[in-house]
């Protein structure tokens, strides 16, 4: 039988944890040929944290491992019996149900997509969102974004002095969303 993708439901971050203890078992019970690749699918974003930017991974489908496997007995055993695995996802319990090669190749595409781009940002501004500057000249002030550049990590804000509606160039790290 031919490899299909098939999704595994893990306990809520461990993923990357259940995607080595599964190698570790193929490579134990010497399973080569009835596994392909295990993977979590992630993103690599930036998010401001004190002030300074931090690059983190975020995952796609938190709590979910994909496994290319060959389905049988051996194999559907191993990765039920594989610590933190709570079982498959789709089909029943006892014959789960591999995902469509359209949805495998779009998951594979959207991480491929991601390694060979620039990190996303983790906070995402619109024009017209309601912000509030916390630091900086105009701390404590509050304004409306007009335009966002994740290029240079900058909003343009318009923010409101003495009644008057004034254009302000921020960084990200300078403001957060309104409550």
């Amino acid at each position: 039988m031919a490899m299909r993708w098939y999704v595994v439901h893990a306990y809520s971050g461990y993923e990357k944890r259940v995607m080595n203890s599964l190698k570790e078992q193929i490579e134990l019970h010497d399973m080569q040929d009835s596994f392909g690749e295990i993977l979590v699918p992630t993103e690599e974003v930036i998010e401001m944290r004190d002030g300074k930017k931090r690059k983190s991974e975020r995952k796609f489908y938190p709590g979910y491992v994909l496994v290319e496997m060959d389905m049988n007995d051996a194999s559907w055993h191993l990765v039920k019996e594989t610590p933190r695995v709570m079982g498959f996802i789709g089909g029943t319990a006892d014959k789960p149900a591999p995902i469509t090669k359209k949805e495998a190749d779009a998951i594979l595409q959207r991480v491929k997509d991601g390694e060979d781009s620039q990190p996303t940002h983790k906070t995402i501004y619109e024009p017209g969102e309601m912000i509030r500057v916390i630091d900086g000249p105009f701390a404590d002030f509050n304004g409306v974004v007009e335009h966002v550049d994740y290029v240079k990590s900058r909003l343009k804000v318009a923010v409101t002095i003495f009644g008057r509606s004034t254009p302000v160039e921020l960084e990200f790290g300078q403001v957060e969303k309104a409550a």
